[in-house]
């Protein structure tokens, strides 16, 4: 098949969970022979020669990612009618590129990754292509969206946040339900998500949960991991990651650290919002800003956590932390999406005091630790790498009547 993949941002290198996806998205296709064009924003442009992702894809074609500021979305939230996720990714230079391919190209399938890109539904209906629409829904976004209004309005200074939150979900029920009903498949990336993508009543939605290259993430076996080091990784501007980290910092870190004062936390991910710089007072706490890889990082935690109050689909970070060999600490909502044997493996707890309790029980007990991350390992392997998971995408292809 000659399939095009639309993407948000740049799938290698890989720095944002929908990157994560679509790189192993891309590995896999190519692996199974069939021919990919890419057109993907990203920050910067990449070095091709140095880039796997112009080995993968037949063209791969980069555009900068567009810059709204806060003060024009909120405007054009405000002003429009729609939701602001509808024209953030809005570009001149990606609507004329993509149009381009379209006229130039005969694809038999295009696959666009996130809701941001719905934008650039119209124009592909316009350039009458018989290629099936495939659209692979990150998360289940009106319902991301009314869980963050929720949790927001319980802290005054997060009323203005929790009032957009609360607009948004609105409007991209609407948005969401729009796009639904004008392609040909939807992929939800866990059975809660498909629950509500359901709901919009449009075309079929089927099934493939995140999923990572388990090989990559395995620890060297004279790996040493640092006693009572508590690490969380992900993209540290994204609202539910802000939202853990803080409440982590003041409802369960004191917790732990009347238990065992040399506990330290650290904080792996890009663009720290401004709110995490006070965190990083306290000397136990670290920051590390961008890094060029997580797994340095995931082979030094003793306890990895995720503590997230908001959010849908399956977290990678979970994933990636499993497939580091981590003894692992999430709330119910951080581990939403993953099944049943995979949860086995995880250590879940909702309140501070439970969350903290579940902690210091892990630091006391190293042999505990090794198990449950030897553990984690094994029932990641066995259902989020992507050799399983390809299949299934391929699968969802050929319900379209395509091979």
């Amino acid at each position: 098949m000659r399939i095009l993949l639309l993407t948000p941002d740049l799938p290698y290198p890989s720095e944002s969970g929908a990157a994560i996806r679509n790189m192993g998205v891309i590995r896999g296709l190519a692996a199974a022979g069939h021919r990919l064009s890419l057109l993907s924003f990203a920050e910067t442009a990449p070095d091709r020669e140095s880039n796997p992702l112009f080995e993968l894809c037949e063209e791969a074609h980069i555009v900068a990612t567009p810059r709204h500021g806060k003060l024009k979305r909120i405007v054009k939230l405000l002003g429009s009618g729609q939701a602001d996720i509808a024209f953030r990714l809005a570009s001149p230079e990606y609507r004329r590129m993509l149009g381009r391919l379209l006229r130039e190209n005969a694809y038999d399938l295009i696959q666009f990754s996130g809701i941001e890109l719905g934008c650039y539904l119209s124009l592909i209906e316009a350039s009458n292509t018989s290629a099936k629409i495939v659209y692979d829904a990150l998360n289940a976004e009106a319902e991301l969206q009314r869980v963050v209004a929720q949790v927001d309005q319980g802290l005054t200074r997060r009323l203005p946040a929790a009032m957009y939150s609360t607009i948004q979900s609105a409007r991209l029920q609407q948005y969401e339900r729009e796009i639904c009903r004008a392609v040909d498949a939807v992929i939800a990336v866990s059975e809660q998500d498909r629950g509500f993508l359901l709901k919009h009543g449009g075309a079929p939605v089927r099934v493939i949960p995140n999923g990572i290259q388990v090989a990559e993430y395995k620890p060297a076996a004279e790996a040493a991991r640092a006693p009572r080091q508590l690490v969380f990784s992900g993209k540290m501007d994204y609202r539910p990651n802000v939202d853990a980290v803080e409440w982590f910092h003041s409802a369960v870190y004191p917790l732990v650290r009347e238990c065992n004062p040399q506990a330290g936390l650290l904080i792996v991910g890009r663009n720290p919002h401004r709110r995490l710089k006070r965190l990083a007072e306290h000397e136990s706490v670290r920051i590390t800003g961008w890094v060029e890889s997580v797994l340095p990082f995931l082979h030094e935690a003793a306890v990895y956590i995720a503590p997230l109050r908001m959010g849908s689909g399956t977290r990678l970070k979970i994933l990636e932390a499993m497939a580091a060999g981590c003894a692992v600490v999430s709330t119910s909502i951080g581990a939403a999406g993953l099944n049943d044997e995979v949860k086995g493996a995880l250590c879940i707890a909702d309140d501070a005091a439970a969350f903290a309790r579940a902690i210091v029980s892990l630091f006391d007990d190293e042999k505990r630790r090794r198990e449950l991350g030897a553990l984690a390992r094994a029932r990641v392997s066995m259902h989020y790498d992507w050799s399983t998971l390809i299949p299934r995408l391929l699968r969802v292809y050929e319900e379209l009547g395509l091979g």
